[in-house]
This record gives C-alpha cells, structure tokens and sequence, in this order.
C-alpha cells in the first residue's frame, strides 16, 4: 500500500511539474501571452501609421497644396518670386 501511495504522489508531482514549467504550463503560457500584448500593440502602431501614410498619400495625389507644403518643409524649396530668408540666433 505505501507503494501505491508513493507512486501516486510521484505521479502526482510530475503532472503537477509539467502543468507549471512544461512547453505547455502556466509559466510559458504567461510569457506568450506578453509577447501577444507587445505583438498587438506594435501592430496598432503600425495600424496608425499606415493610416497616416495613407491620408498623406491621397493629399498628395490630389492636389497642388499638400505637394507644394511638402517640397518647402523636406526639400527647402521656393517657389519663383519669393525670396528665402535664413534667420539665425545672433546670442552666441
């Protein structure tokens, strides 16, 4: 009888061991689960951005506006007749 009972509870204890620390227990669970969380608010932020792209896209596409305020802000460009002004800080 004490056999059985020492069998049962090493049996008991290694099914215990496996449902906590196994590929498939409690603490890998947990651990995928965050990595689900990063993974899901990365792909909202990627969401977001496409979004953003997107709108950009369609401003641009559609008219003179959006393509004229882009090529003075990246590319510093004028247009002809206006005259470019660099205005420093003199306090140095």
């Amino acid at each position: 009888m004490k056999i059985l009972t020492a069998a049962l509870v090493l049996l008991l204890l290694g099914l215990q061991y496996r449902a906590w620390f196994g590929d498939s227990g409690y603490f890998t669970a947990a651990a995928l689960k965050e990595q689900l969380h990063v993974q899901e608010r990365r792909a909202e932020r990627h969401v977001q951005r496409n979004r953003r792209l997107k709108t950009e896209v369609m401003a641009l596409r559609q008219g003179q506006t959006a393509l004229e305020a882009r090529a003075r802000a990246d590319l510093g460009m004028i247009k002809e007749g206006e005259v470019f002004y660099v205005v420093t800080d003199g306090l140095r």
